[in-house]
């Protein structure tokens, strides 16, 4: 699949987690504002530490300004947790080891990874509005500094 937009229509998903299953249109209907799904290559590498970590320090000024945060990767659920405990993640990290949300989203495919081409996860952030519509695609994000800029493109810092 292509590259999603502003204004299309987030694709739903369901994925488990450490804590079950995470659905989408069930965290729509619990958020003010909107739901942050990110996509990440993977649990416990320098980039993706870096970013969750980061997503984990912003969780309750996120949640505060009415945004839940869901983190997806190819990872199995055994990883996933071990990523939680390990960096005290206080959000969902969901897995998709068929890469179905992945592609879906658009977040899995070619990518430059150090001047060579390769097929992978795409690091990639998606902000989708209650109506589930995505108010905000940003593909091939830098981890460091992303959630700061995120932040700041939401209104809540200024």
């Amino acid at each position: 699949m292509g590259k999603l937009q502003q204004g299309d229509r987030a694709p739903e998903f369901t994925l488990e987690t450490i804590d079950g299953s995470v659905n989408l249109v069930a965290e729509l209907e619990k958020a003010d504002k909107g739901v942050v799904v990110y996509f990440y290559p993977k649990a416990m590498t320098p980039g993706c530490t870096t970013e969750a970590c980061d997503f984990r320090d912003s969780e309750n000024s996120l949640k505060s300004a009415g945004y839940t945060v869901i983190g997806i990767s190819p990872d199995p659920v055994d990883s996933l947790r071990q990523f939680t405990d390990r960096d005290n993640l206080n959000f969902p990290l969901a897995s998709d080891p068929d890469r179905g949300v992945l592609e879906a989203y658009g977040a899995y495919g070619e990518k430059k990874n150090y001047g060579k081409t390769v097929q992978g996860v795409i690091r990639s952030t998606f902000v989708i509005a209650k109506d589930g519509t995505i108010s905000s695609a940003q593909y091939n994000v830098k981890a460091t500094g992303h959630v700061a800029r995120l932040r700041k493109a939401l209104g809540i810092d200024a």
